[in-house]
Order: C-alpha cells, then structure tokens, then sequence
C-alpha cells in the first residue's frame, strides 16, 4: 500500500471503497467529496472562490495533463487526502456547530403553561436580565401554541422546528418566527448577548400571535394540531 493509501486509509470508514486508488479514483473521490451541497454551504466565504476554482480544475483534468502517470498518481492523491482532511479538521467542525445549535426548548415542565413563562419572562426584564427574559419568552410562544392546540404537544422540539411549524399556521408571522428562533438559539446555545430589544421583539410576536387565528388550510398534521 503507498503513502497515499495509507493516508487515505486513516480517513475512510472500514466499510468503504478500496483505498489504493489510481489517479481516475483519487480524482474522483475529491470532486464527490467536495462537491456535496453541505461543505459548499458551510465553508468559510473567503475561500469559495479557490474552492470552485478547484473542483472545476480536478474535473478538467484527463490523462494527460500532468505529464504522465508517475508523477500524475501520486499527485492527485496527495492532492485528495490533503483536501479530504481540510474537510475533516474545517467544514465538518461547523457543520456540527450548525446541527448542536437549534437545540430543544424546554428543560423538562411538561406541565408548565404558557402564562407561567411569561411571568417569568417579566420578571427577568424588570430586572434587566434580558437573556432569561427571551428565553422564557418564546418558550411562552411555544407553550402557548400547544396550549391553543395550535401545534402538537412534542417532547425535544427544537427552536427551528417551532418556527416552521407555527409559520405554516400563521403564515403572516413566519418571519419573524424564524428571527425569534435565530434569537433564542443565540442567546441559550450559543454565545448570543440578548438586548432588550431582542425580549421585545419575541414579546410583540407572542402578542401578536394571540391576537391571529391559525389557518390549517392545505396544511399537513405534521406538528400542527390539526383538525381532523
């Protein structure tokens, strides 16, 4: 087994492909690889240029174009495990970082109602503390959702999955869900500052929401509690 191999050896599953590739093979392997939609989405903005530029140029490339089989096989080998472990110690970090950050909403009290929450959530803002007063907040929005039967009591719903469903109810507010999911998410999984505008902002959507009917119409049951 060469280098090469070798290498490519440490970063394949077991159950993969044979990992003594000729040129063809290695080439292949890093246009897939790279080519996925995800690391396209999630690699850094100021290397999409090179990164484009790359996977076209390894697409490019025919018997030829190297100057001969002895130098060419070692070299677009080289060239995947050096691009295979980019995407290992780069894109895969943030693409996890991306899956960790929408995480659930509620820490247990299955039996705590809506307006619970929301007392909490001013009695956080009178005293300034506007990272508890967002949290407990949009969990007001949630809770009050499944109180009105709105969505389906869900154990592990995330924040991003409540905007989306209640956004395919309330159609009118689907953007500021998404912008009140962003905010909770930043402030109780990531490391997100909560202002007090942030606590207004989820405040007026909690609001408005009460004040708006849902329409099930064409919806599927698929979180929302819809009528049947």
């Amino acid at each position: 087994m060469t280098p090469v191999s070798a290498s490519l050896a440490l970063l394949l599953p077991a159950s993969g492909p044979p990992v003594d590739p000729d040129r063809g093979e290695a080439q292949r392997w890093a246009v897939e690889e790279l080519s996925k939609p995800q690391y396209a989405s999630a690699k850094p903005s100021w290397i999409s240029e090179m990164w484009n530029q790359f996977i076209d140029w390894l697409r490019s490339l025919n018997g030829d174009s190297i100057g001969g089989a002895n130098i060419g096989v070692p070299l677009i080998g080289a060239l995947a495990v050096v691009l295979i472990v980019v995407v290992v110690i780069v894109v895969r970090p943030r693409l996890n970082a991306r899956k960790k950050m929408s995480a659930k909403i509620f820490d247990g009290e299955p039996t705590v109602d809506a307006d619970t929450f929301r007392g909490r959530a001013s009695a956080a803002a009178s005293k300034g503390d506007w990272q508890t007063a967002v949290v407990e907040q949009f969990r007001a929005v949630v809770r009050s959702a499944e109180d009105r039967a709105v969505l389906d009591i869900q154990a592990g719903r995330t924040a991003d999955e409540a905007a989306a469903q209640l956004g395919r109810a309330f159609g009118a507010a689907s953007t500021r869900l998404e912008e009140a999911a962003r905010i909770f998410d930043g402030v109780k999984y990531g490391k997100a500052t909560a202002t007090a505008s942030d606590h207004a902002a989820v405040l007026a959507l909690d609001n408005g929401l009460l004040a708006m009917r849902p329409d099930f119409a064409g919806q599927s049951a698929s979180g929302l509690a819809v009528p049947r």
